[in-house]
């Protein structure tokens, strides 16, 4: 689970620096002000998200239910935050909005405040 954690979170945090530099040269041009923010706010969650599950997965054994749910929690999350603004944003500057994407993204964000819940619980209940 711990070596998962770290694949995915590496892979997260590649992806934020591709998908920014991917906002800040190539949508620059056919995004407005608003898109290009909202754009900008799913890459730094998913970064921030990347950096936590590294942190997570660097400090945990990851064994217990409660750890593996925080850690699921944290990915779909993410998954489901980030990608789903990615894909309203960019259908919408095509004039295809997607808007089945909408409910999406409160969803994962939901999501990531269980995974920072589950993640205080485990910490209460590490050994002192």
């Amino acid at each position: 689970m711990t070596q998962f954690t770290l694949l995915f979170a590496s892979i997260l945090g590649g992806l934020a620096v591709v998908l920014g530099a991917f906002g800040a040269h190539a949508l620059k041009k056919i995004l407005s002000d608003d898109q290009l923010k909202s754009f900008e706010t799913g890459v730094k969650y998913q970064m921030y998200h990347a950096i936590v599950l590294l942190i997570v997965g660097f400090n945990f054994n990851l064994e217990t239910t409660s750890e593996k749910y925080m850690v699921y929690s944290f990915m779909l999350g993410v998954l489901l935050f980030s990608f789903s603004i990615y894909g309203l944003v960019i259908s919408s500057a095509k004039n295809k909005k997607l808007t089945f994407l909408g409910p999406v993204t409160p969803l994962g964000g939901l999501l990531l405040i269980i995974g920072w819940g589950l993640l205080f619980y485990s910490i209460l209940n590490l050994p002192v």
